[in-house]
């Protein structure tokens, strides 16, 4: 009987990815047409247009949408990998192909022994509710080298390193893997990757770290955290606007500098409050790398200025794999996840204009979503702190080796 089903729940979930994905293509390409602004223009337009530039030898340097680290470059340009399609259709099936290595990473971790699929599953269920916007964007590239990273662990500490410091410079957050990170090789491949991508790069194309600029100079996106307090002071008579401002729609007008200095404020706060815990911290197991890295995502997604949906899949990703350790606790912060990711897709793309006007649907489920994040941030925050920092009365005893079962990690 046990044989059986485990038998059946691989099964499932090739079915239900397969299902799933066939409609995520179909949306993609146009087959059927998903509700709302079309989520592949990004692609189309912008993307392509980065990929004829990029060709050239340089970086877009008067385009202030350009906003990524140069290795951004390679995912832009890796539809070349497909000649026979055009770019468009080539991203999407480049992107479906990152989603099935993703799944298949986790699937291959689930089978071990002390692991589960719970985490494929994860990754299986969330995907598809965030919509098409998943395949029209590059993050899911991202997504497949970072899950990549923390499943070697301990394992391969080196190659974990090099992995987090190519995604870092594919889109800087899957720097934040390092954080639970306690071996120094892990922590010198990604300087030696970082470091050495960084020269390439800056030698050979103008512009390379153009992005830093762009970046400081964002405001106030409209479905961010702190975007709630002009969604309601519209109704009040605030003399603001939403404009399409440095690639996204935001707020522009009075007060919105002091809201983005606000959401910078929290940001700072949570890289105290991580580095707190990094210092205190002594209780390492084997799931504990991957917990650390999902709560530190969580926390700079959360208070960021800016929150896109496809922001969401990194945490879906993150999510899939602390559920692969048995004995990880993030199962109700990654259920909190799943229904803001269905939250999400309803505000963007389908309800995306009510979120745009202000009106009380867009203002709703807006604030659904990001309480749910907020939740699922302090939740997560809470589980990893209480299962890896000793009370004050349990403090460790001089000499005392810190207890860790990393070394069973695999």
């Amino acid at each position: 009987m046990g044989t059986t089903g485990a038998r059946r729940s691989p099964t499932c979930l090739l079915l239900t990815w397969g299902v799933t994905r066939l409609l995520l293509l179909l949306f993609v390409f146009k087959v059927y047409v998903f509700p709302g602004p079309d989520v592949t223009s990004d692609v189309s337009v912008i993307y392509q247009d980065w990929y004829d530039i990029l060709r050239t030898g340089t970086f877009p340097l008067d385009d202030v949408t350009w906003q990524y680290p140069p290795a951004a470059a390679l995912a832009i340009l890796s539809p070349a990998l497909l000649p026979g399609l055009d770019y468009a259709s080539a991203f999407f099936v480049l992107a479906f192909l990152a989603d099935l290595v993703v799944l298949a990473l986790l699937v291959y971790a689930g089978l071990r022994p002390g692991r589960r699929l719970r985490g494929a599953w994860v990754w299986g269920a969330g995907v598809p509710l965030l919509g098409p916007t998943v395949y029209a964007r590059y993050d899911v590239l991202v997504v497949a080298v970072a899950v990549a990273a923390l499943l070697a662990g301990s394992r391969h500490p080196r190659l974990m390193g090099a992995l987090a410091g190519f995604g870092a410079m594919l889109k800087v957050w899957p720097a934040l893997l390092l954080l639970g990170a306690r071996r120094r090789g892990t922590w010198a491949a990604a300087a030696v990757t970082v470091s050495g991508l960084a020269a390439v790069f800056a030698v050979s194309m103008p512009g390379a770290f153009a992005f830093l600029t762009f970046q400081r100079d964002r405001g106030t996106e409209v479905e961010s955290l702190g975007s709630l307090v002009f969604h309601v002071a519209r109704h009040h008579g605030w003399a603001g606007e939403v404009l399409l401002n440095y690639g996204s729609v935001e707020f522009v007008g009075p007060w919105v500098t002091y809201v983005s200095t606000a959401a910078l404020a929290l940001t700072g706060m949570a890289f105290g409050w991580l580095l707190l815990w990094r210092l205190l911290a002594t209780r390492f197991e084997a799931h504990t790398m991957a917990d650390a890295a999902f709560v530190a995502v969580l926390m700079f997604t959360t208070t960021s200025r800016v929150i896109s949906p496809q922001y969401l899949v990194w945490l879906v990703g993150l999510a899939a794999v602390c559920l692969c350790f048995r004995d990880s606790r993030m199962g109700a912060p990654a259920g909190m996840l799943l229904v803001a990711c269905f939250v999400t897709v309803l505000e963007f793309p389908l309800w995306f204009a009510h979120v745009v006007a202000s009106d009380p649907l867009g203002v709703i489920l807006l604030s659904v979503r990001n309480v749910l994040l907020v939740l699922a941030t302090v939740t997560a925050a809470r589980i990893l702190w209480r299962a890896t920092v000793p009370k004050p009365g349990q403090a460790q005893i001089p000499g005392q080796a810190p207890r860790t079962k990393e070394t069973s990690a695999s």
